[in-house]
């Protein structure tokens, strides 16, 4: 544990802290006064109901629309369902800022609602709720989903024999038994558009502001550090609770149920009931989540001659010191070293909490693993700049900055899938290759490591995939001459022209390309068949 709890307490837990103490320490003192009155501000206040209104709003809107794509993934057979279940994911692992730029090519000025009957619904809460269902469609679908392709249906069917009616039946016994995984996935699609930053960002303009955007906007445009310290305590408050009640969820989930094979439950679709269903889900899928992604392909390819591909290898424009194409390489080099920093981290961190005489102090950095991907990121890149100035530590000037801050959230990725798997090795072989003298490293090579082979390979795709998309810390420590992707996308979209506009369209299409590969190998890769997270 000592090397995890090491990196974390220096580029996570420091960083945060040096930020936070930057803006409530005043001339040597603290002010903690400074919290309330930062909250008794309306335009705050206003932040704070917009932001938890919103992911209420989002969460609602996706159980709506996904469940019934959880229950055709797990109960339904039908030709094609493993490359659909990919697709369906794909949205999950794309960064904020191809979410969002998708969503401005089908919604915003010039798009393809605007073209064909002059509807535009960027700058409104609409876009914003359309994205975040695009965005946490898959969460629902593949945890849920993952959960009822392994309950017994045999149960409600025997209530059925009893009299019960159909409605009846699932609500009296499948719908206790998804409760927790429903309450699980409801609480992860909270936390994600609690703290959404790139598609607000893109898509709300200066009209909607989430607590991570407002401490952006605090952070680089007011330079306020007081008030942009006061939203991370509080977010980070939030995302605590989430995280909290989040854990006992899923303790219940693992407890309180028998499973059997999900390849027993699943069945080709019968009557013209269940085809309906099938085709409705279909259809939302197309409309939700393929649409979007087609239009930012089609409006990559709007110039003649793939002109705006070509502009990408151009540095004419003055956005950046290098050709925007320059940002593609750094994207992957980053995310190849973030990917190696989170293997390595997590699974430290994995095989430590493994071990059956772990303490209640180890058990609980399991749940601090997971409070990366809630709180700003914003806050940790902006101190990573305040914090990370001074030697031995001064790193602003290194190119490992960006990884680290990538690696950040690419751990919880890596512990959340390598622990079951590890947690399932038979202690008893490790035992016995102990007793026929193999040292620990070679009992980890000769036992652990061929049963965990596959998942490794899962984790550091995962941590890759989220570690290129990386932007909220990204955007404060990429250089100019260095950029990422979701950076170069974001100041691209951020200059008018039509240039700069198609060059952000090819960009986010190339990265989207990326992720869609690297999810494509996943599916191939994956350890369990059951398409749970």
């Amino acid at each position: 544990m000592a090397v995890p709890v090491a990196f974390f307490a220096l580029f996570f837990a420091y960083p945060v802290t040096a930020i936070v103490a930057r803006g409530l320490r005043i001339d040597g003192v603290w002010r903690f006064g400074r919290i309330a009155d930062v909250l008794a501000q309306s335009d705050i206040r206003h932040v704070l109901w917009f932001t938890t209104w919103q992911a209420l709003a989002s969460t609602a809107l996706t159980l709506l629309i996904a469940l019934p794509g959880a229950y055709v993934f797990a109960r339904f057979d039908f030709r094609g369902k493993q490359v659909l279940r990919a697709v369906v994911t794909v949205p999950f692992v794309l960064p904020t800022v191809v979410v969002g730029t998708a969503f401005l090519a089908l919604l915003g000025r010039g798009g393809l609602l605007d073209d064909l009957w002059g509807v535009r619904l960027d700058t409104t809460v609409w876009a914003i709720l359309l994205a975040h269902v695009f965005f946490n469609y898959a969460v629902v679908v593949r945890t849920v989903g993952g959960l009822w392709s392994q309950l017994d249906p045999r149960q409600e069917e025997a209530a059925r024999m009893l009299g019960a009616s159909r409605f009846a039946a699932w609500r009296g016994v499948t719908l206790p038994a998804l409760g927790p995984a429903v309450a699980a996935a409801a609480l992860m699609v909270f936390l994600f558009t609690f703290t959404s930053f790139g598609v607000v960002q893109i898509l709300g303009g200066p009209t909607f502001s989430t607590l991570e955007v407002e401490i952006y906007r605090q952070t680089s445009e007011i330079f306020d550090l007081s008030t942009a310290a006061v939203l991370t305590v509080v977010q980070f408050g939030a995302v605590g609770a989430v995280l909290a009640v989040h854990a006992w969820t899923v303790r219940r989930r693992e407890t309180a149920l028998r499973l059997v094979d999900a390849s027993l439950t699943a069945r080709r679709p019968r009557g013209a009931g269940q085809r309906a269903l099938l085709g409705g889900v279909l259809v939302s899928i197309a409309v939700l989540l393929v649409l979007p992604l087609a239009v930012l392909v089609e409006r990559s390819l709007g110039a003649p001659d793939l002109g705006y591909y070509r502009a990408l290898t151009s540095d004419e424009g003055g956005i950046f010191l290098v050709p925007p194409i320059d940002a593609v390489g750094n994207s992957l080099q980053y995310a190849l070293a973030a990917t190696a920093i989170a293997l390595l981290i997590g699974g430290l961190a994995a095989a430590a909490l493994t071990r059956r005489d772990a303490g209640r102090l180890v058990r609980g950095f399991d749940a601090l693993l997971m409070l990366p991907l809630g709180v700003s990121a914003v806050t940790v890149g902006f101190g990573f700049l305040i914090a990370l100035d001074e030697p031995p530590l001064d790193l602003r000037s290194s190119w490992i900055l960006v990884p680290l801050a990538q690696a950040l959230v690419g751990v919880p990725f890596v512990v959340r899938t390598m622990l079951p798997v590890l947690r399932a090795v038979d202690g008893r072989l490790r035992e016995a290759a102990a007793v026929l003298g193999a040292s620990p490293w070679r009992v980890w090579r000769e036992v652990d490591l061929p049963m965990v082979r596959r998942a490794l390979l899962v984790a550091a795709g995962f941590a890759f995939a989220v570690s290129l998309g990386e932007f909220g810390a990204t955007v404060f420590i990429a250089r100019p001459d260095n950029p990422t992707l979701p950076v170069a996308v974001a100041r691209l979209l951020g200059r008018a022209g039509e240039l700069n506009y198609g060059q952000a369209m090819a960009l986010s299409t190339i990265l989207m390309v990326v992720c869609a590969v690297a999810l494509l190998v996943l599916e191939r890769l994956r350890t369990d068949r059951t398409g749970e997270f």
